[in-house]
């Protein structure tokens, strides 16, 4: 069984991957993790109290992050002092943030993905190959739609299919960025060519669809070698 830690139980993705790993008698939940002055601190949530305590890390096999950066900053520092194994999901990470992570996963092993979700992971991998294909002549461009309480824009996700495709094609890729209302995540990579155009669109229906892909990686990554993993290596089979 693995003990699992879970940072922002308190926000939606927090809450929701808490809520899926009671059922899974897979795991043991062992932390609860909260930042200083939510008033839900000393709250029972399931057996648990909600810790403001990072140190908590130190009863942990793996833990989960979905917070944001700076909380996921100090969080890197304390699965490091404790050797903790990682899943990593927050997004709009800073250059120096990232290479924190670089730095950790020498220590500890870290999946790190801007979004956990299994069909966005399976596009990740395919969108080279679809590029490569369709050729040169077909123009490229990303549409993101999300609630409008989303801080980062375009979102991580976006940015990686653009990265993804931006690499295979050799060109910059224009990605556009809509907040509206209470979208869960909505992605669309448009390919228009002079006579047909191909749209790939992947909608989140709702949060659960990332829960179930941090947990599948927290699955993998217990007992993994330190290293900077990604979901693309938590779906090999």
């Amino acid at each position: 069984m693995i003990k699992l830690g879970i940072a922002g139980v308190c926000g939606r993705m927090g809450r929701r991957i808490f809520e899926l790993a009671s059922q899974d008698r897979d795991f043991e939940l062992s932390l609860a993790l909260e930042k200083k002055g939510t008033p839900m601190i000393g709250k029972d949530l399931g057996k648990l109290k909600i810790s403001s305590s990072p140190d908590g890390l130190f009863l942990v096999d793996v833990f989960i992050d979905f917070t944001v950066p700076e909380a996921a900053e100090i969080n890197l520092d304390y699965a490091a002092k404790y050797k903790k194994a990682l899943v990593l999901g927050t997004t709009g990470l800073s250059d120096a943030q990232l290479k924190k992570v670089q730095d950790v996963s020498a220590v500890i092993p870290v999946v790190f993905s801007p979004n956990m979700a299994i069909g966005v992971n399976v596009l990740f991998a395919m969108l080279p190959e679809i590029a490569a294909r369709l050729g040169p002549d077909y123009n490229i461009e990303i549409v993101e739609a999300h609630h409008k309480a989303k801080k980062d824009a375009p979102s991580g996700t976006a940015k990686k299919f653009g990265q993804i495709l931006a690499e295979a094609t050799k060109k910059e890729i224009p990605v556009h960025a809509i907040r509206l209302g209470d979208i869960v995540g909505d992605h669309t990579i448009i390919f228009c060519g002079n006579s047909e155009r191909i749209e790939i669109k992947h909608q989140a229906h709702s949060r659960d669809l990332f829960a179930v892909g941090a947990l599948r990686a927290a699955k993998w990554i217990a007992g993994k070698p330190a290293g900077l993993y990604s979901m693309q290596d938590v779906l090999k089979r």
